[in-house]
């Protein structure tokens, strides 16, 4: 059964090319918890201090926070692209990864031998991949540009492709960096029904945005990360009632992490 068990996560990484006493003060207030090594003289941030929480088939676990609050960090630490500092991850079932869904696209192919390649990247055989073309095809409805090169695609043509080809990927787990636009107010109802159909197909989702309304209608569970920490962490209307508190007035909530686990 796909699961998500994260214990006492951190991530540390250094900064290289910065004199550190010219940029102490700067990353000392850095959202990301930016901080002076004092032994070594290195400049480091703490992307990630102590995260824990575990995720089972069902949970749609939404990521809350500023820029600079860890959220996409997270992500890629879920996805197994950063190896964490200390602590340990367990993820079971294949995952899925809305980050940059322009990656491995090559503007010299055309729209059919992109899905090909795409779809080896993301780890599907040929005839796997040659079996997405006519959804992807349908959807992006690029008609004859598809035998064309990306090249000659304008921005809103290829991000129709990407979204495609990476929303007809199945997969156990979905993670997501915010939700893509894609086209005209028509297209874009076209695109987020077929990312609720993805949704539904898949048995846990990760989704880091700053829209509410999505969290919402997607998530049943929330993270508020605050400086790598967690903030608050439990049902997606408790959290984001306590979140949206904080916003109105920031002074008058408590420091400590508000432990949500497990309340209805």
């Amino acid at each position: 059964m796909s699961s998500i068990i994260l214990e006492n996560i951190s991530l540390t990484y250094p900064v290289y090319g910065a004199d550190a006493r010219s940029f102490k003060t700067t990353l000392l207030n850095m959202a990301t918890g930016g901080r002076l090594d004092k032994e070594s003289g290195k400049i480091s941030v703490e992307a990630l201090s102590n995260v824990s929480l575990q995720l089972e088939k069902g949970d749609r676990l939404a990521i809350l926070g500023h820029n600079g609050a860890g959220k996409s960090t997270l992500l890629k630490v879920i996805a197994q692209i950063y190896t964490p500092t200390k602590g340990s991850i367990h993820v079971n079932g294949n995952a899925n990864c809305l980050f940059d869904i322009m990656m491995g696209m090559d503007h010299e192919l055309n729209g059919y031998e992109n899905i090909l390649l795409r779809g080896l990247i993301l780890g599907l055989s040929k005839n796997e991949s040659k079996k997405l073309i006519p959804e992807v095809e349908e959807f992006a409805e690029l008609g004859d540009f598809m035998k064309m090169p990306t090249k000659t695609y304008s921005s809103g043509m290829k991000l129709r492709l990407a979204y495609g080809i990476i929303t007809s990927i199945r997969s156990e787990i979905l993670l997501v960096d915010e939700i893509v636009n894609v086209g005209d107010p028509g297209f874009m109802e076209k695109a987020k029904g077929r990312m609720q159909g993805l949704v539904h197909r898949s048995d846990i989702m990760v989704l880091s945005t700053h829209d509410l309304v999505l969290i919402r209608e997607f998530c049943n569970k929330a993270l508020w990360l605050e400086q790598g920490k967690v903030k608050c962490l439990g049902n997606v209307d408790k959290v984001l009632k306590i979140y949206r508190d904080s916003e109105k007035n920031p002074h008058n909530l408590p420091t400590p992490t508000i432990s949500l686990v497990n309340a209805e």
